[in-house]
């Protein structure tokens, strides 16, 4: 596992695809914070807090996550290099995991230059300093947890597709659905009772939990449930190609 780790991080940081993600991912939204006029930017809001780029922030992954994961498999696949890999003394689950975990750390990557927004809100504060750190925390803590859930829905995708493209397309669409297609579908309350149900097996409203500072069990628990559940079946898909 460890090996692939190592593989993927490279394949990812070798040819600089990373670097332009991490750094257009960062471009994008300082851009909204800072200059674009809209509901996002700072000035506008009028206070010292990272809010707004919480709420931007999952819509912008919502791309780039199947974006880092569309080649997991489905490149492997379509260059013919997936079964020399199943020829090679390693178990699909370590497998994937191991591109599971090189497509959450990119991710995660991602966020470290909004330390510079952070920085920049607490020294705007008036007093410097006035901004709410507890639910600061929670949603870096929530970013954390819903880049791993759309990174195991994107290597999902990928261990279906026959080849990048399907797994892109997929993969979006897939996690689209779970972040706000379920939670959209709730609010019309067409179910009634069942729409609290509903509501509640999509992320957004564990998400949501975060960015009010909260980390509860439940929503850790829920996130946890749904990247085995996605790396579960992806073993599966990929074992049934072996």
């Amino acid at each position: 596992m460890i090996a692939i780790l190592k593989k993927e991080l490279w394949s990812y940081f070798g040819n600089w695809s990373a670097w332009v993600i991490i750094a257009a991912f960062s471009l994008i939204t300082a851009l909204f914070l800072f200059f674009f006029e809209n509901d996002s930017n700072i000035f506008d809001i009028g206070m010292a807090s990272l809010q707004s780029y919480f709420v931007l922030v999952p819509w912008l992954l919502m791309f780039i996550i199947p974006a880092l994961s569309m080649k997991t498999f489905a490149e492997e696949q379509q260059t013919g290099t997936l079964n020399w890999l199943f020829s090679q003394p390693l178990k699909v689950s370590e497998l994937v995991t191991g591109k599971f975990l090189s497509v959450w750390i990119v991710g995660v990557l991602c966020l470290i230059p909004s330390l510079i927004y952070l920085y920049t809100i607490y020294v705007l504060g008036v007093p410097a300093g006035n901004i709410d750190f507890g639910m600061t925390f929670g949603s870096y803590i929530g970013l954390i947890m819903l880049i791993a859930a759309f990174a195991g829905v994107g290597i999902l995708a990928s261990s279906l597709s026959q080849n990048q493209i399907m797994a892109y397309l997929l993969g979006v669409f897939m996690c689209f659905i779970m972040y706000f297609g379920i939670e959209q579908l709730a609010s019309y309350k067409l179910l009634g009772g069942a729409d609290f149900i509903l509501q509640n097996i999509g992320f957004y409203q564990h998400f949501l939990g975060f960015t009010r500072g909260l980390i509860d069990f439940k929503d850790v628990a829920y996130f946890i449930l749904i990247i085995g559940a996605t790396l579960l079946l992806s073993n599966h898909f990929i074992t049934k190609k072996k």
